[in-house]
């Protein structure tokens, strides 16, 4: 406040001075320039130091003015920061009252549990004395009455323990073995998929008819020649017939010979070529068509070996392979199947450790009698395990192709990839097909199978002839017997049916009360 009101009284002495500075210099000039004004400038030089005077009180009023706002302002602030620090405070205060308060409250609520503690334990160590004397009490009463020491009692005691202990054991042993089955299941599945994931072959339908497309509808009177000369001689030495219908430009060749199909289809064509058709020409077409054949039939056979990776096999064995090319099984080609199974067999034996070459060439020969099965006596299990030991295969082979479809016990693991790297290879998806009758007959057979049983009321054959349910009347198959008839059932299916991959038997036993309320 001082400062200010110093400030102000410079500022007006400041204008004073001024003022007369500026008075004394308008007198000087007035004087000079018209002396007979000299009354009239001092008049209006009391005039301008009166407004100087005017005006620097004005000025003196506005800063006092100005210095009393800023002083009741500051004055204000300070109020308002004292009063918000007052009512702080006053919380704080009201706070730690609160928790002095409740601090009161639970040491009294701890000295009474304290008290109350020490009563409940006085009052335990009494019924412990008392427990102690009654335990005492009732041991000799219950020596007394059972005839038992103390010492006896407690061996009972153990034995009895014991043997809870070893049903428990028993239970978890069993559980523990259930889990084991589980995981080996689950373990095999993954063994499985991964060969699956990791073998891709493609398969062909194969059919009994082949097609030969001709240049135009004039050439089917050349291929019937004179008199039908001409066809009887292609299929006198074909072995296959020849259909010549209303088809435009097309021939059929019908053969259930795929061999000889395809050695007709290439005289044939050679034929239309050439277009000389006389019995002449034909012989020799059909010659070199035979010729053809067989080097297709070598070559077949010897990709396939190289496809899989197996060498050393018996040239005749290469080309019994090649000859698998013509055959089908359910409409699953033989070559691409032996060729599947070795490629399955091989990554099963990889993921298991054991030798994966082995495996591969087993799983290639294991159907090696398909070949020939059509012009020998046996099956091709019997007539592969002959042709295996005439031209020296391993005796892990033979084995392998022998038990390949359980005929007889498995001497090593790699019989055991290879049969089930049959199954993958027949049972999955689209890798077989069927005719309706076959599939007909199947499910009635497999219903005729489970209603021999004694016991069973009916059965349904389910998904596709994949699983049978057997309904059986309860009052003559019990629990018990119902485990044993389903392994009856199984070994008869596998005994009496063919069929691909496996069937699931659910048997089922029901039970009903049923009464009436009047």
């Amino acid at each position: 406040m001082d400062d200010v009101v110093k400030i102000v009284i410079a500022v007006v002495v400041t204008a004073l001075v001024v003022a007369f500075v500026t008075a004394k210099i308008a007198i000087s000039y007035h004087t000079k320039l018209v002396e007979a004004k000299i009354g009239n400038a001092d008049e209006k030089a009391r005039e301008i130091i009166d407004e100087a005077l005017k005006t620097a009180e004005a000025k003196k009023k506005e800063a006092l003015l100005e210095a009393k706002e800023e002083s009741i302002r500051t004055k204000n602030e300070l109020e308002k920061e004292a009063k918000d620090r007052r009512a702080e405070v006053q919380r704080y205060e009201k706070r730690v009252l609160s928790k002095e308060e409740a601090v009161d409250r639970k040491l009294e609520s701890l000295e009474k549990k304290e008290s109350k503690l020490v009563v409940r334990e006085q009052e335990m160590e009494k019924l412990r004395r008392e427990v102690e004397d009654s335990h005492a009490k009732q041991v000799a009463e219950l020596e007394k009455i059972s005839g038992l020491t103390s010492e006896q009692a407690k061996e009972y005691l153990i034995k009895t323990v014991e043997d809870e202990v070893k049903h428990e054991t028993a239970v978890l042993v069993k559980e523990m073995e259930s889990r084991a089955r589980e995981e080996v299941d689950k373990k095999a599945r993954d063994l499985v998929v991964t060969a699956i994931q990791k073998c891709a072959a493609d398969h062909v339908a194969e059919s009994t008819i082949s097609v030969v497309q001709l240049p135009n509808d004039e050439m089917k009177g050349r291929i019937i020649g004179r008199e039908g000369r001409n066809i009887r001689t292609i299929e006198t030495l074909t072995g296959v017939d020849l259909i010549i219908d209303d088809t435009p430009e097309a021939v059929i060749l019908s053969s259930f010979d795929p061999i000889r199909r395809e050695v007709a289809r290439i005289a044939l064509e050679k034929l239309i070529v050439d277009g000389r058709i006389h019995p002449a020409r034909i012989e020799e077409m059909v010659e070199k068509a035979q010729k053809e054949v067989e080097m297709m039939i070598r070559e077949e056979g010897e990709a396939a070996t190289l496809e899989v990776g197996v060498h050393g096999i018996h040239p005749e064995l290469i080309r019994l392979l090649g000859k698998m090319k013509f055959r089908t099984s359910y409409g699953q080609n033989a070559l691409k199947h032996s060729i599947e199974v070795a490629i399955l067999s091989g990554l099963l034996a990889g993921e298991i450790g054991v030798d994966v070459r082995t495996a591969k060439r087993a799983g290639l020969l294991h159907d090696i009698g398909k070949s020939v099965d059509h012009e020998m006596e046996g099956t091709h299990v019997q007539i592969g395990v002959d042709l295996c030991r005439k031209y020296k295969e391993s005796p892990v082979v033979i084995n392998a192709v022998e038990a390949h479809h359980g005929d007889v016990e498995f001497q090593s693991l790699i019989a055991c990839i290879v049969q089930a790297a049959d199954t993958i290879s027949a049972a999955r998806p689209g890798a077989r097909r069927e005719t309706l009758e076959t599939y007909t007959n199947r499910l009635n057979q497999l219903e005729d199978i489970a209603n021999g049983f004694k016991g069973v009321d009916k059965s349904f054959a389910i998904s596709a002839g994949r699983e049978v349910r057997v309904m059986v009347v309860p009052d003559q198959i019990s629990d018990d017997d119902m485990v044993l008839l389903a392994r009856d059932l199984s070994k008869k299916i596998e005994d009496e049916l063919e069929y691909p991959g496996q069937i699931k038997v659910n048997v089922i036993r029901e039970s009903r009360v049923t009464d009436y309320a009047k």
